[in-house]
């Protein structure tokens, strides 16, 4: 009756906590633009969060955003190469911490 009852269990979907580093070009990179670009990225499984811009030197910021994927759905790899692909605005993507 136990294996039976926990055999109907859902499985637990595995999820990632991500804060992705996106750097401008320069410091004429309109920032609020980049951000809203990089929200408009959707794939199934990926839900961005909270954001913020934190300064780097000579007057550059980085944007620093939160996001939660379904390990299973979603690429890292994939996600920030999309990411790359707003090349007007986007010099790099690091991942500053990645939370299983």
């Amino acid at each position: 009756a136990y294996a039976d009852k926990k055999s109907k269990k859902p499985a637990l979907i595995a999820k990632s906590s991500i804060i992705l580093d996106v750097k401008p070009w320069d410091d004429e990179t309109d920032m609020g633009e980049m951000e809203k670009q990089v929200r408009t990225i959707e794939m199934d499984g990926l839900l961005w969060g909270a954001s913020k811009l934190v300064p780097v030197g000579y007057g550059i910021k980085k944007l620093q955003i939160m996001c939660v994927i379904e390990d299973d759905k979603v690429s890292v790899d994939l996600l920030t190469e999309k990411i790359q692909e707003f090349e007007d605005f986007v010099q790099s993507v690091d991942i500053a911490a990645f939370n299983k």
